[in-house]
């Protein structure tokens, strides 16, 4: 017969393995697909978004340039028991968009990699091939009216200019809503921009170096601006925030709203962000 230190002994380690059961629910539970499409602009220097299918696949946009955030963000935007990505998209091969998703590629096993016509010789993009090539991951380069799918989610390319510091420009439509990610910079993304014809977007993705008041931004009439870091330009625009507010659009920055959301059930969407959060819908 146990004694009784050794039966409450007994008791502690069968509470303690009933409450780790508990907790793996609850975060199975959470991680559950739950049929929205989520884009979450993840808190990094740099340029870094994770797109999550309503069936549950996830899309790496970029990766930032702090490779120990990218991970730990993706830590927190994916369940913990996931080591695979279905595919990631780089729009820029520098040290804004670059560093983290070489991190992301040595820790998830990747579908397929969509890849600017631009890649460069640096030794971190010699890294990224070697990664590429040693997981077999096919790579495609992108070119304008490229479209991948998603199970039911479409990412379309609409530009892609094979010129140094160009960057992609990209639409992600679901349902009757979409966000577009504008990661063209320089002289070349300027013409770039000039010659996509586009439709209004629920929300867009834009460098805060930039000037928004350009017809590319008018004609998207966007409900919603996420301004990124992943563009230095030699002349920043000197506007206030508000000012940036085209068209009275909602304005959100990941150093004042941390993470930031985009959800979508293919009707209407809307954001949520971890920091000053007004879940503002669209």
């Amino acid at each position: 017969m146990a004694t009784p230190p050794e039966r409450s002994s007994v008791h502690s380690l069968a509470w303690q393995a009933a409450l780790l059961l508990l907790t793996l629910a609850v975060l199975a539970w959470r991680a559950w697909p739950d049929k929205t499409l989520q884009v979450i602009f993840l808190e990094t220097s740099g340029d870094a978004a994770l797109i999550v299918t309503p069936a549950g696949g996830y899309v790496l946009i970029d990766g930032g340039s702090d490779p120990a955030a990218l991970a730990a963000a993706l830590g927190r935007a994916m369940p913990f028991w996931r080591r695979s990505l279905d595919a990631v998209v780089l729009t820029s091969a520098d040290m804004a968009h670059l560093p983290g998703q070489v991190a992301a590629l040595a820790r998830y096993r990747t579908g397929l990699v969509l890849a600017p016509p631009m890649l460069g010789h640096s030794a971190l993009v010699a890294e990224w091939r070697r990664l590429l090539q040693a997981n077999q991951t096919p790579v495609h380069v992108a070119r304008a009216g490229q479209r991948l799918e998603f199970a039911g989610v479409a990412l379309y390319v609409l530009a892609a200019e094979p010129a140094e510091g160009a960057g992609l420009v990209l639409r992600l439509e679901y349902g009757a809503t979409s966000v577009v990610f504008d990661h063209s910079g320089g002289d070349a993304g300027e013409r770039v921009l000039a010659g996509v014809a586009q439709r209004p977007a629920n929300l867009l993705a834009f460098p805060w170096q930039r000037d928004a008041h350009i017809p590319f931004v008018a004609a998207l009439h966007p409900q919603s601006i996420v301004l990124t870091d992943g563009f230095a330009a030699d002349r920043p625009a000197e506007q206030t925030f508000t000012a940036r507010a085209i068209g009275g659009a909602r304005l959100y920055h990941e150093q004042l709203n941390g993470a930031i959301t985009w959800r979508s059930d293919g009707r209407h969407a809307w954001v949520t962000t971890e920091r000053f959060s007004d879940a503002y819908q669209h």
